[in-house]
């Protein structure tokens, strides 16, 4: 190796590993004002909280073929602060997702007999409930996602929809239609198949894409969708936010779960707070709704915990080396405690 080849490596690692303080120091500098919204939708922590009042968040999901996504999603949820994760999956997936970590509270009954009624028994411990990662396509399945995504409208629970549970809803969009506090999170091509579902045709590529966005979450009754990709793009059928914050090239998969299980608990934060807030306040003036900002605060969380995991580890960066980041990410951008 030539003198100006070990300059050049040793300059590359150099901005490797100040890449870090760089993104912790830049969140001191410019505090923007989505990073201001989101905040005000955090919980403080206190001794005076009890186990629980953080967040109780469901993931129904997990198959045998796969097992890891549903942990991701559920560990992600207790990383960003929930104080429990529960998953719901198949018989034969449970053991293996157990044995991932012994923080989950694990049901094996999402393809047994009796899944809805057993799974409905626990929805009203739940404060938010992520339904997709690691699903699969299997009829069964998927018919008692149908019925328990019923009875999570009935208990109006926060929602999250990801996965092969966007697959679902793209062959039923009635299964969401107006139910408000549901959050899709399609990428590029999952977005094109859900709008070819409700208007028989693609989205024009030709026009606006952010205005395909809006209608379809309109038509859908004012449901929230984040459209994954270079940007990450939200509405609620009345506005639209692009999420500024800098990510990854790197596309290893899960991802999409983490973004998922972060923004379980991000759902129930802002529910929460926006019920408690007069009309007087900032959360109110802003005329968002609180689906709008859990999206953004997750797809900020997600992005910036691909950024620092990719600072270390470049093209061998791994789901498991973003949920790493977690609280790194998490105090740079939203720093309440």
């Amino acid at each position: 190796m030539s003198d100006k080849d070990s300059a050049d490596q040793t300059k590359h690692t150099e901005t490797t590993t100040t890449t870090e303080e760089e993104v912790m120091a830049k969140s001191v500098d410019e505090f923007s004002a989505d990073q201001q919204i989101v905040c005000s939708i955090i919980p403080g922590l206190s001794a005076d909280l009890y186990k629980g009042q953080s967040g109780r968040i469901g993931v129904i999901g997990g198959s045998v073929e796969y097992t890891g996504a549903p942990y991701f999603a559920a560990i992600s949820a207790l990383k960003a602060g929930a104080d429990l994760s529960y998953v719901f999956c198949s018989r034969e997936s449970a053991p293996i997702i157990k044995s991932y970590s012994p923080e989950l509270i694990v049901y094996p009954n999402l393809d047994s007999d009796n899944a809805v009624e057993e799974i409905a028994a626990v929805l009203p411990k739940l404060h938010a409930v992520v339904i997709g990662p690691g699903l699969g396509r299997n009829d069964r399945t998927l018919a008692n996602v149908g019925a328990v995504i019923d009875k999570i409208k009935e208990m109006d629970i926060p929602l999250v929809l990801d996965a092969d549970a966007l697959y679902f809803v793209s062959k039923c969009p009635e299964i969401v239609r107006g139910y408000t506090k549901a959050i899709l999170t399609p990428n590029v091509a999952e977005f094109d198949r859900l709008y070819a579902s409700v208007y028989r045709s693609e989205p024009n590529k030709s026009e606006d894409p952010n205005a395909a966005l809006m209608q379809l979450c309109h038509t859908l009754g004012d449901i929230t969708i984040i459209r994954k990709g270079a940007e990450d793009t939200i509405s609620d059928g009345h506005n639209i936010v692009t999420c500024s914050e800098r990510g990854s090239p790197r596309r290893c998969g899960g991802q999409g779960d983490l973004l998922s299980g972060s923004m379980g608990v991000f759902s129930y934060w802002s529910h929460k707070a926006f019920a408690a807030q007069s009309s007087s306040t900032d959360l109110s003036r802003q005329k968002l709704s609180p689906t709008l900002v859990a999206a953004l605060g997750a797809a900020m969380l997600t992005r910036r915990c691909a950024r620092l995991a990719f600072a270390k580890w470049s093209r061998s960066t791994t789901t498991t080396d973003l949920i790493a980041e977690i609280n790194t990410a998490f105090k740079s951008l939203y720093p309440i405690d």
